[in-house]
Protein backbone atom coordinates (compact mmCIF):
# COMPACT_ATOMS: atom_id res chain seq x y z
CA UNK A 1 0.00 0.00 0.00
CA UNK A 2 1.24 3.35 -0.87
CA UNK A 3 0.80 5.58 2.35
CA UNK A 4 1.83 9.19 2.21
CA UNK A 5 1.97 11.76 5.70
CA UNK A 6 1.48 14.76 5.28
CA UNK A 7 3.54 16.90 8.06
CA UNK A 8 6.24 13.78 8.51
CA UNK A 9 9.13 15.36 9.66
CA UNK A 10 6.97 16.19 13.77
CA UNK A 11 8.62 13.82 15.77
CA UNK A 12 5.22 11.83 16.24
CA UNK A 13 4.65 11.54 12.31
CA UNK A 14 8.48 10.43 11.48
CA UNK A 15 8.16 7.79 14.26
CA UNK A 16 5.18 6.56 12.71
CA UNK A 17 6.50 6.67 9.18
CA UNK A 18 9.22 4.32 10.29
CA UNK A 19 6.28 1.57 11.52
CA UNK A 20 4.44 1.89 7.93
CA UNK A 21 7.74 1.36 6.51
CA UNK A 22 8.24 -1.27 9.11
CA UNK A 23 4.97 -3.48 7.96
CA UNK A 24 6.36 -3.43 4.38
CA UNK A 25 4.35 -0.55 2.94
CA UNK A 26 5.60 2.52 0.16
CA UNK A 27 5.51 5.29 2.41
CA UNK A 28 6.61 9.08 1.56
CA UNK A 29 6.15 12.23 3.00
CA UNK A 30 6.24 15.88 2.83
CA UNK A 31 6.47 18.77 5.59
CA UNK A 32 6.55 22.37 5.23
CA UNK A 33 10.36 22.28 6.83
CA UNK A 34 12.18 18.98 6.18
CA UNK A 35 15.22 19.37 8.17
CA UNK A 36 17.33 17.07 10.77
CA UNK A 37 17.35 14.45 12.57
CA UNK A 38 14.01 13.51 11.66
CA UNK A 39 15.03 13.80 7.90
CA UNK A 40 17.86 11.94 7.88
CA UNK A 41 16.10 9.32 10.03
CA UNK A 42 13.25 8.88 7.56
CA UNK A 43 16.25 9.36 4.11
CA UNK A 44 18.03 6.33 6.14
CA UNK A 45 14.58 4.26 5.94
CA UNK A 46 14.59 5.06 2.60
CA UNK A 47 11.85 7.13 2.76
CA UNK A 48 10.87 10.10 -0.03
CA UNK A 49 10.17 13.45 1.34
CA UNK A 50 9.05 16.51 -0.15
CA UNK A 51 9.19 19.86 0.84
CA UNK A 52 6.19 22.14 0.94
CA UNK A 53 2.78 20.81 0.39
CA UNK A 54 2.12 21.05 -3.14
CA UNK A 55 -0.73 19.11 -4.26
CA UNK A 56 1.53 17.36 -7.26
CA UNK A 57 2.77 15.27 -4.76
CA UNK A 58 -0.44 13.52 -4.40
CA UNK A 59 -0.59 12.74 -8.17
CA UNK A 60 -1.06 9.49 -8.62
CA UNK A 61 -3.13 9.32 -5.57
CA UNK A 62 -1.54 7.24 -3.07
CA UNK A 63 -3.96 4.40 -1.26
CA UNK A 64 -3.88 6.51 2.16
CA UNK A 65 -3.11 9.80 3.32
CA UNK A 66 -2.02 10.30 7.18
CA UNK A 67 -2.30 14.19 7.99
CA UNK A 68 -0.66 15.18 11.16
CA UNK A 69 -2.45 17.50 13.73
CA UNK A 70 -0.30 20.48 12.09
CA UNK A 71 -1.96 21.09 9.40
CA UNK A 72 -5.40 22.79 9.06
CA UNK A 73 -7.87 23.68 6.57
CA UNK A 74 -6.82 26.12 3.79
CA UNK A 75 -3.42 24.22 3.57
CA UNK A 76 -3.39 23.49 -0.24
CA UNK A 77 -2.52 19.57 -0.26
CA UNK A 78 -5.96 19.03 2.94
CA UNK A 79 -8.28 21.07 0.27
CA UNK A 80 -6.85 18.23 -2.40
CA UNK A 81 -7.52 15.42 -0.50
CA UNK A 82 -10.78 16.79 0.65
CA UNK A 83 -11.86 17.70 -2.94
CA UNK A 84 -10.65 14.14 -4.58
CA UNK A 85 -12.41 12.50 -1.61
CA UNK A 86 -8.99 10.44 -1.01
CA UNK A 87 -9.02 8.38 1.74
CA UNK A 88 -7.53 10.21 5.06
CA UNK A 89 -6.67 9.49 8.29
CA UNK A 90 -5.33 10.73 11.49
CA UNK A 91 -1.82 9.45 12.77
CA UNK A 92 -3.05 8.07 16.19
CA UNK A 93 -6.14 6.50 14.69
CA UNK A 94 -3.78 4.74 11.62
CA UNK A 95 -1.48 3.69 15.12
CA UNK A 96 -4.25 1.95 17.04
CA UNK A 97 -5.71 0.51 13.99
CA UNK A 98 -2.80 -0.79 12.23
CA UNK A 99 0.33 -1.15 14.89
CA UNK A 100 -1.80 -1.46 18.53
CA UNK A 101 -4.36 -3.75 17.69
CA UNK A 102 -4.28 -7.03 19.78
CA UNK A 103 -0.67 -5.84 21.64
CA UNK A 104 -0.44 -4.85 25.56
CA UNK A 105 0.47 -1.30 25.38
CA UNK A 106 1.99 0.64 27.85
CA UNK A 107 0.85 4.44 27.25
CA UNK A 108 2.97 7.21 29.54
CA UNK A 109 0.53 10.43 29.41
CA UNK A 110 1.70 13.58 31.58
CA UNK A 111 2.41 17.57 31.29
CA UNK A 112 6.42 16.45 31.73
CA UNK A 113 8.65 13.47 31.39
CA UNK A 114 6.55 11.32 28.58
CA UNK A 115 9.79 11.03 26.50
CA UNK A 116 11.92 9.94 28.85
CA UNK A 117 10.07 7.98 30.60
CA UNK A 118 8.59 6.13 27.39
CA UNK A 119 12.50 5.50 27.11
CA UNK A 120 12.98 4.08 30.18
CA UNK A 121 10.43 1.60 30.55
CA UNK A 122 10.98 0.41 26.65
CA UNK A 123 14.43 0.03 27.94
CA UNK A 124 13.78 -1.99 31.42
CA UNK A 125 11.95 -3.74 28.91
CA UNK A 126 13.87 -4.35 26.31
CA UNK A 127 16.87 -5.07 29.46
CA UNK A 128 14.74 -7.89 30.26
CA UNK A 129 14.59 -9.90 27.08
CA UNK A 130 10.99 -8.48 26.67
CA UNK A 131 11.58 -7.21 23.11
CA UNK A 132 8.91 -4.06 22.96
CA UNK A 133 7.69 -2.19 20.19
CA UNK A 134 7.48 1.69 20.91
CA UNK A 135 6.96 4.51 19.79
CA UNK A 136 8.58 7.85 21.63
CA UNK A 137 8.68 11.31 21.09
CA UNK A 138 12.74 11.85 20.90
CA UNK A 139 15.64 9.43 20.10
CA UNK A 140 16.39 7.35 23.33
CA UNK A 141 20.34 6.95 23.38
CA UNK A 142 19.93 3.16 24.06
CA UNK A 143 17.88 2.58 20.90
CA UNK A 144 19.02 5.08 18.04
CA UNK A 145 15.46 4.92 16.63
CA UNK A 146 12.40 6.80 17.81
CA UNK A 147 10.04 3.75 16.44
CA UNK A 148 10.15 0.49 15.81
CA UNK A 149 7.41 -2.46 15.59
CA UNK A 150 8.87 -5.07 17.88
CA UNK A 151 7.51 -8.47 17.95
CA UNK A 152 6.24 -9.26 21.03
CA UNK A 153 2.75 -8.55 22.64
CA UNK A 154 4.65 -5.57 23.75
CA UNK A 155 4.34 -1.88 22.49
CA UNK A 156 5.02 1.19 24.96
CA UNK A 157 3.87 4.32 23.61
CA UNK A 158 4.22 7.89 24.56
CA UNK A 159 0.85 8.97 25.07
CA UNK A 160 0.20 12.97 24.20
CA UNK A 161 -2.88 14.78 25.39
CA UNK A 162 -2.69 16.85 22.27
CA UNK A 163 -5.07 16.91 19.59
CA UNK A 164 -5.10 14.22 16.70
CA UNK A 165 -6.13 16.18 13.47
CA UNK A 166 -8.33 18.88 12.33
CA UNK A 167 -11.36 16.76 11.66
CA UNK A 168 -10.68 15.09 15.24
CA UNK A 169 -10.34 17.33 18.57
CA UNK A 170 -9.78 14.23 20.61
CA UNK A 171 -6.41 13.61 22.60
CA UNK A 172 -4.11 11.27 20.61
CA UNK A 173 -3.91 9.27 23.64
CA UNK A 174 -7.71 8.45 23.88
CA UNK A 175 -7.19 6.64 20.63
CA UNK A 176 -4.76 3.87 22.08
CA UNK A 177 -6.40 1.80 24.86
CA UNK A 178 -3.59 1.05 27.04
CA UNK A 179 -3.52 -1.92 29.53
CA UNK A 180 -0.98 -0.85 31.62
CA UNK A 181 -1.17 3.60 31.75
CA UNK A 182 1.11 6.18 33.48
CA UNK A 183 0.24 9.16 34.91
CA UNK A 184 3.13 11.28 35.18
CA UNK A 185 1.96 14.32 35.81
CA UNK A 186 -0.63 17.14 35.35
CA UNK A 187 -0.66 20.56 34.27
CA UNK A 188 -1.87 23.70 32.72
CA UNK A 189 -0.08 23.32 28.51
CA UNK A 190 -1.03 23.33 24.86
CA UNK A 191 -3.17 26.95 25.54
CA UNK A 192 -3.34 26.80 21.85
CA UNK A 193 -6.33 24.20 22.17
CA UNK A 194 -7.30 24.14 25.84
CA UNK A 195 -9.10 26.60 27.46
CA UNK A 196 -7.65 25.50 30.96
CA UNK A 197 -6.52 23.18 33.38
CA UNK A 198 -10.25 21.37 33.71
CA UNK A 199 -10.15 20.92 29.81
CA UNK A 200 -7.03 18.88 29.78
CA UNK A 201 -8.45 17.01 33.37
CA UNK A 202 -11.56 15.65 31.06
CA UNK A 203 -9.09 14.87 28.22
CA UNK A 204 -7.28 12.29 30.97
CA UNK A 205 -10.32 11.03 32.02
CA UNK A 206 -11.44 10.32 28.36
CA UNK A 207 -8.12 8.04 28.77
CA UNK A 208 -8.68 6.58 32.45
CA UNK A 209 -12.06 5.48 30.93
CA UNK A 210 -10.46 3.26 28.09
CA UNK A 211 -8.06 1.12 30.36
CA UNK A 212 -9.66 -2.37 31.03
CA UNK A 213 -10.44 -3.55 34.85
CA UNK A 214 -7.68 -5.79 34.58
CA UNK A 215 -5.16 -2.67 33.80
CA UNK A 216 -2.95 -0.62 35.84
CA UNK A 217 -2.68 3.05 36.36
CA UNK A 218 0.02 4.50 37.78
CA UNK A 219 0.09 8.21 39.33
CA UNK A 220 2.11 10.10 41.96
CA UNK A 221 0.11 11.08 45.30
CA UNK A 222 1.63 14.30 44.76
CA UNK A 223 -0.75 15.94 41.61
CA UNK A 224 -3.99 17.15 42.77
CA UNK A 225 -5.01 17.40 39.15
CA UNK A 226 -4.79 13.59 38.70
CA UNK A 227 -6.40 12.87 42.22
CA UNK A 228 -9.45 15.04 40.15
CA UNK A 229 -9.21 12.70 37.36
CA UNK A 230 -9.09 9.47 39.52
CA UNK A 231 -11.98 10.84 41.61
CA UNK A 232 -14.16 11.26 38.60
CA UNK A 233 -14.25 7.74 38.19
CA UNK A 234 -11.98 4.47 37.91
CA UNK A 235 -12.43 0.93 37.33
CA UNK A 236 -8.70 -0.28 36.87
CA UNK A 237 -6.35 -1.13 39.76
CA UNK A 238 -4.22 2.28 41.10
CA UNK A 239 -0.61 2.20 42.22
CA UNK A 240 0.98 4.87 43.74
CA UNK A 241 4.47 6.36 43.63
CA UNK A 242 6.73 9.33 45.78
CA UNK A 243 5.33 10.63 49.10
CA UNK A 244 3.35 8.13 50.98
CA UNK A 245 3.26 5.78 47.51
CA UNK A 246 3.23 2.37 47.06
CA UNK A 247 6.46 2.80 45.07
CA UNK A 248 9.09 5.06 47.22
CA UNK A 249 12.20 6.74 46.25
CA UNK A 250 15.11 6.92 49.63
CA UNK A 251 17.88 9.19 47.91
CA UNK A 252 21.38 8.34 48.69
CA UNK A 253 22.77 11.32 46.52
CA UNK A 254 20.76 14.46 46.74
CA UNK A 255 21.16 14.77 42.65
CA UNK A 256 19.10 11.71 41.93
CA UNK A 257 22.32 9.39 40.71
CA UNK A 258 21.73 7.10 43.26
CA UNK A 259 18.51 5.92 45.23
CA UNK A 260 16.99 2.86 46.81
CA UNK A 261 13.42 1.66 45.49
CA UNK A 262 10.89 0.24 48.07
CA UNK A 263 7.57 -1.57 46.95
CA UNK A 264 5.14 -0.99 50.02
CA UNK A 265 7.89 -0.34 52.27
CA UNK A 266 10.33 -3.18 51.01
CA UNK A 267 13.78 -2.66 49.90
CA UNK A 268 13.67 -3.42 46.18
CA UNK A 269 17.24 -2.52 45.12
CA UNK A 270 19.36 0.38 44.09
CA UNK A 271 19.38 2.58 41.24
CA UNK A 272 23.04 3.99 40.43
CA UNK A 273 22.95 5.90 37.28
CA UNK A 274 23.96 8.78 34.67
CA UNK A 275 20.41 10.34 35.45
CA UNK A 276 19.89 13.77 37.78
CA UNK A 277 16.66 15.50 39.17
CA UNK A 278 14.23 14.33 41.25
CA UNK A 279 11.97 14.66 38.58
CA UNK A 280 13.61 11.61 37.10
CA UNK A 281 13.68 9.54 40.30
CA UNK A 282 10.00 10.10 39.69
CA UNK A 283 9.87 8.86 36.06
CA UNK A 284 12.11 5.86 37.59
CA UNK A 285 9.33 4.51 39.95
CA UNK A 286 6.60 4.91 37.39
CA UNK A 287 8.53 2.90 35.46
CA UNK A 288 9.54 0.07 37.46
CA UNK A 289 5.53 -0.09 38.50
CA UNK A 290 4.53 -0.07 35.11
CA UNK A 291 7.20 -3.10 34.31
CA UNK A 292 6.35 -5.23 37.28
CA UNK A 293 2.97 -5.36 35.58
CA UNK A 294 4.37 -7.57 32.64
CA UNK A 295 6.20 -9.44 34.53
CA UNK A 296 9.75 -7.81 35.02
CA UNK A 297 10.83 -7.89 38.68
CA UNK A 298 11.72 -5.07 39.96
CA UNK A 299 15.42 -6.36 40.62
CA UNK A 300 16.16 -7.02 37.00
CA UNK A 301 14.22 -3.72 36.34
CA UNK A 302 16.29 -1.71 38.34
CA UNK A 303 19.57 -3.19 36.91
CA UNK A 304 18.00 -1.89 33.70
CA UNK A 305 17.75 1.22 35.04
CA UNK A 306 21.29 1.74 35.98
CA UNK A 307 22.41 0.82 31.98
CA UNK A 308 19.59 3.72 30.95
CA UNK A 309 21.46 6.16 28.55
CA UNK A 310 18.29 8.95 28.37
CA UNK A 311 16.71 10.51 25.82
CA UNK A 312 19.05 12.89 22.90
CA UNK A 313 18.24 16.69 24.13
CA UNK A 314 17.32 15.78 27.80
CA UNK A 315 20.04 17.54 29.64
CA UNK A 316 22.33 16.09 27.26
CA UNK A 317 26.03 17.07 27.27
CA UNK A 318 26.70 18.14 23.84
CA UNK A 319 30.01 20.15 23.93
CA UNK A 320 33.10 20.78 26.44
CA UNK A 321 35.39 23.86 25.78
CA UNK A 322 38.36 24.78 27.49
CA UNK A 323 36.21 23.27 31.16
CA UNK A 324 33.01 24.68 30.02
CA UNK A 325 30.16 22.50 29.97
CA UNK A 326 27.15 22.72 27.39
CA UNK A 327 23.89 20.74 27.75
CA UNK A 328 21.18 20.88 25.58
CA UNK A 329 17.59 20.52 27.01
CA UNK A 330 14.15 20.17 25.89
CA UNK A 331 12.44 22.36 28.86
CA UNK A 332 9.62 24.03 27.85
CA UNK A 333 7.19 24.62 30.85
CA UNK A 334 8.45 26.73 34.05
CA UNK A 335 8.39 23.46 36.06
CA UNK A 336 10.43 21.66 33.92
CA UNK A 337 12.66 24.56 33.69
CA UNK A 338 12.70 24.42 37.46
CA UNK A 339 13.65 20.63 37.85
CA UNK A 340 15.92 20.18 35.37
CA UNK A 341 17.80 23.11 36.77
CA UNK A 342 17.55 21.53 40.93
CA UNK A 343 18.89 18.60 39.01
CA UNK A 344 21.92 19.84 37.80
CA UNK A 345 22.62 22.39 40.35
CA UNK A 346 22.71 19.15 43.27
CA UNK A 347 25.04 17.42 40.76
CA UNK A 348 27.86 20.16 40.43
CA UNK A 349 27.23 22.04 43.91
CA UNK A 350 28.41 25.26 43.67
CA UNK A 351 29.86 25.48 40.17
CA UNK A 352 28.29 28.74 37.92
CA UNK A 353 25.00 27.70 35.84
CA UNK A 354 24.04 30.07 33.45
CA UNK A 355 20.60 28.90 31.46
CA UNK A 356 20.20 30.20 28.38
CA UNK A 357 16.21 29.77 27.35
CA UNK A 358 13.82 30.20 24.59
CA UNK A 359 10.24 30.23 25.35
CA UNK A 360 9.38 28.45 21.94
CA UNK A 361 6.50 26.11 22.89
CA UNK A 362 3.03 26.97 21.72
CA UNK A 363 1.50 27.87 25.24
CA UNK A 364 5.10 30.07 25.50
CA UNK A 365 4.28 32.43 22.85
CA UNK A 366 0.54 32.89 23.99
CA UNK A 367 2.36 33.89 27.30
CA UNK A 368 0.18 31.06 29.46
CA UNK A 369 3.24 30.32 31.30
CA UNK A 370 4.98 33.43 31.93
CA UNK A 371 4.03 33.73 35.55
CA UNK A 372 5.84 30.84 36.58
CA UNK A 373 9.53 31.91 34.50
CA UNK A 374 10.84 34.41 36.96
CA UNK A 375 11.05 31.96 40.08
CA UNK A 376 11.54 28.59 37.88
CA UNK A 377 15.56 30.13 37.39
CA UNK A 378 16.25 30.16 40.57
CA UNK A 379 19.12 27.53 40.77
CA UNK A 380 20.72 29.43 37.71
CA UNK A 381 23.27 32.29 38.58
CA UNK A 382 22.77 34.10 35.68
CA UNK A 383 19.96 33.78 33.09
CA UNK A 384 19.78 34.73 29.47
CA UNK A 385 16.48 34.59 27.80
CA UNK A 386 15.52 35.06 24.07
CA UNK A 387 12.80 37.08 22.88
CA UNK A 388 12.36 36.92 19.41
CA UNK A 389 10.62 39.51 17.49
CA UNK A 390 7.86 37.67 17.24
CA UNK A 391 6.80 36.58 20.25
CA UNK A 392 4.10 38.49 21.36
CA UNK A 393 4.44 39.95 24.93
CA UNK A 394 7.16 41.66 26.89
CA UNK A 395 9.57 39.04 28.18
CA UNK A 396 11.99 41.72 29.54
CA UNK A 397 9.11 42.97 31.91
CA UNK A 398 8.12 39.45 33.25
CA UNK A 399 11.57 38.40 34.18
CA UNK A 400 12.61 42.01 35.96
CA UNK A 401 11.11 40.39 39.25
CA UNK A 402 13.57 37.17 38.97
CA UNK A 403 15.78 36.92 41.79
CA UNK A 404 18.58 35.46 39.41
CA UNK A 405 20.59 38.53 37.43
CA UNK A 406 19.25 38.17 33.50
CA UNK A 407 19.68 39.79 30.50
CA UNK A 408 17.01 39.52 27.32
CA UNK A 409 18.53 39.27 23.89
CA UNK A 410 16.93 39.57 20.33
CA UNK A 411 19.70 37.67 18.53
CA UNK A 412 21.53 34.48 18.55
CA UNK A 413 24.77 36.76 18.07
CA UNK A 414 23.67 38.95 21.12
CA UNK A 415 23.79 35.74 23.46
CA UNK A 416 26.59 34.19 22.56
CA UNK A 417 28.21 37.15 23.17
CA UNK A 418 26.53 37.99 26.78
CA UNK A 419 27.50 34.44 27.66
CA UNK A 420 30.89 34.83 26.40
CA UNK A 421 31.71 37.47 28.50
CA UNK A 422 30.23 35.72 31.51
CA UNK A 423 31.86 32.03 31.40
CA UNK A 424 35.13 30.93 32.91
CA UNK A 425 36.60 27.28 33.42
CA UNK A 426 34.31 24.73 35.40
CA UNK A 427 31.14 27.04 34.59
CA UNK A 428 27.98 24.72 32.82
CA UNK A 429 25.61 26.11 30.11
CA UNK A 430 22.27 24.75 29.71
CA UNK A 431 20.58 25.88 26.38
CA UNK A 432 16.76 25.36 26.83
CA UNK A 433 14.13 24.97 23.99
CA UNK A 434 11.54 22.71 22.56
CA UNK A 435 13.03 23.57 18.78
CA UNK A 436 16.70 23.48 17.18
CA UNK A 437 17.28 27.25 19.21
CA UNK A 438 18.95 27.93 15.15
CA UNK A 439 21.96 25.54 16.00
CA UNK A 440 23.16 28.04 19.15
CA UNK A 441 24.76 24.76 20.82
CA UNK A 442 27.37 24.27 17.94
CA UNK A 443 27.82 28.21 17.24
CA UNK A 444 28.26 28.84 20.97
CA UNK A 445 30.80 25.91 21.31
CA UNK A 446 32.76 27.76 18.35
CA UNK A 447 32.55 30.85 19.53
CA UNK A 448 34.08 29.64 23.03
CA UNK A 449 37.18 27.64 21.23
Amino acid sequence: MHIHILGICGTFMGSLAVLAKELGHHVTGSDANVYPPMSTQLQAQGIELTQGYDPAQLDPAPDLVVIGNALSRGNPAVEYVLNKGLPYVSGPQWLADHVLQGRWVLAVAGTHGKTTTSSMLAWVLEHAGMAPGFLIGGVPQNFAVSARLGDTPFFVVEADEYDSAFFDKRSKFVHYRPRTAILNNLEFDHADIFPDLPAIERQFHHLVRTIPSEGLVIHPTTEPALQRVIEMGCWTPVQTTGVDGQWQARLLSDDGSRFEVLFEGVLQGTVEWDMTGQHNVANALATLAAARHVGVVPSMAIDGLSAFKSVKRRMEKVAEVHGITIYDDFAHHPTAIATTLDGLRKHIGDAPLIAVIEPRSNSMKLGAHRDGLPQSVVQADHVVWYAPANLGWDLAATVASSPVPTNVCDSLDAIIAEVKTRVKPGTHVVIMSNGGFGGLHGKLAEALQ
